[in-house]
C-alpha cells in the first residue's frame, strides 16, 4: 500500500509540475530549442521554477517507491501523471472531461490494473551481470540519441513528440538505476552509493532528460509532448527492469496476453487523454508561433 501511494502521490507532484513547465517553456525563445540556454532562460521565470520544485517533490517519492517495489510495479503507476496534469489544465483552460476525457482515463486505470494483476511483478531475481547490464542500457540509450537526432529533421510538431519518446526512454532508464542506487544504499550505505556509476548516470540522465522535456514544451502544446513522454518512460523502465535487475513478471499464455493488452491500453489511454482539448492547444500565444491553433473550444 504504502508503494501505491508513493507512485500515485509521485505521479500527481510530476502531472502538476508538467504543466507549469510547459506553461513558462512556450513563451522561451524559439532559438533555445535544444540547446543549453534554455535551462538558463527558463531559470528567470517564477513559473518554471515552480513546476521544478513540484516536479523534484515527485522524483523523491517516486525515488522512495522505486527504492521499496519493484520497477514493473511502479512505472505502471506513473502514467497517472497525465491525469492530475489535465486536470489542471482544465482548470486553467475552463473545460470540463466529457467523453473522451473520462473514456482516457478508464483506459489508462484499465490498462493499469490489468498489467499489475496480469503480470503480478515480483524481484528478487538473479542481477543480470555486467554484459547484459551495458547492453540493456546501451540500446536504450542509443535508442534515445537516435531519435534526438532524427527530430531535428522533422517540423516542429512532430519534432516534439520525438523528443518527448526520447526523454521517455532516458526517464525510464533513469528510474531503473535508481533503484538499482536505492539497492546500493540499502547494503552499503552512502558510502557504497558513492563507489557505483549509477548515481552518476541517473543525474546526467535527468539533466540531458529535462532539456529535452524544456524543448519539447517549447516546440509544440503539451498535449503533443505528454502524451509520448508518459507512454515510453514506463515502458522503458519495465524493459530495464526485466532485462537487468531481476524484476520477473509472469509469461503464461493467458497473462501475457492480460499484459500486452494492458500496456496497449495504457498506451491508448495516454494518447486519448493527450488528445483531449482541455490540454494547452497554443504553444506560441497567437498565429505567429507557426502552429495550427486547432478548433476553436
Amino acid at each position: 500500500m504504502a508503494v501505491f501511494l508513493l507512485a500515485l502521490g509521485a505521479a500527481c507532484c510530476l502531472g502538476l509540475g508538467f504543466v507549469l513547465q510547459q506553461h513558462a517553456a512556450q513563451r522561451a525563445p524559439r532559438d533555445d530549442l535544444l540547446r543549453w540556454r534554455l535551462l538558463l532562460d527558463l531559470l528567470r521565470m517564477p513559473e518554471w521554477l515552480a513546476g521544478i520544485g513540484i516536479m523534484i517533490v515527485g522524483l523523491v517519492l517516486s525515488a522512495l517507491a522505486l527504492g521499496w517495489g519493484e520497477v514493473s510495479l511502479v512505472e505502471p503507476l506513473l502514467t497517472s501523471n497525465l491525469v492530475f496534469a489535465m486536470a489542471l489544465a482544465s482548470v486553467i483552460t475552463r473545460q470540463r472531461l466529457g467523453r473522451s476525457g473520462w473514456g482516457g482515463v478508464l483506459l489508462l486505470g484499465l490498462g493499469v490494473t490489468a498489467f499489475i494483476v496480469a503480470g503480478d511483478p515480483q524481484g528478487g531475481g538473479a542481477v543480470a551481470g555486467a554484459l547484459r547490464h551495458w547492453l540493456v542500457f546501451g540500446i536504450v540509450a542509443g535508442l534515445a540519441l537516435l531519435l534526438v537526432s532524427l527530430a531535428r529533421r522533422l517540423p516542429l510538431f512532430e519534432e516534439a513528440t520525438i523528443l518527448a519518446l526520447a526523454a521517455g526512454l532516458l526517464y525510464g532508464l533513469q528510474d531503473a538505476l535508481t533503484r538499482a542506487t536505492a539497492s546500493h544504499a540499502n547494503s552499503g550505505g552512502i558510502t557504497a552509493v558513492l563507489h557505483h556509476w549509477e548515481p552518476y548516470a541517473v543525474v546526467g540522465l535527468g539533466v540531458f532528460g529535462l532539456l529535452l522535456v524544456q524543448s519539447a514544451f517549447e516546440a509544440a502544446p503539451l498535449r503533443i509532448s505528454l502524451p509520448a513522454l508518459t507512454a515510453a518512460q514506463p515502458l522503458a523502465g519495465i524493459a530495464c527492469a526485466v532485462g537487468f535487475l531481476g524484476d520477473r513478471l509472469r509469461v503464461t499464455p493467458g497473462a501475457l496476453a492480460w499484459e500486452v493488452s494492458g500496456l496497449l491500453a495504457m498506451v491508448l489511454g495516454v494518447v486519448v487523454i493527450g488528445r483531449h482539448p482541455s490540454m494547452p492547444a497554443a504553444c506560441g500565444g497567437g498565429p505567429e508561433s507557426g502552429e495550427d491553433p486547432g478548433p476553436p473550444s
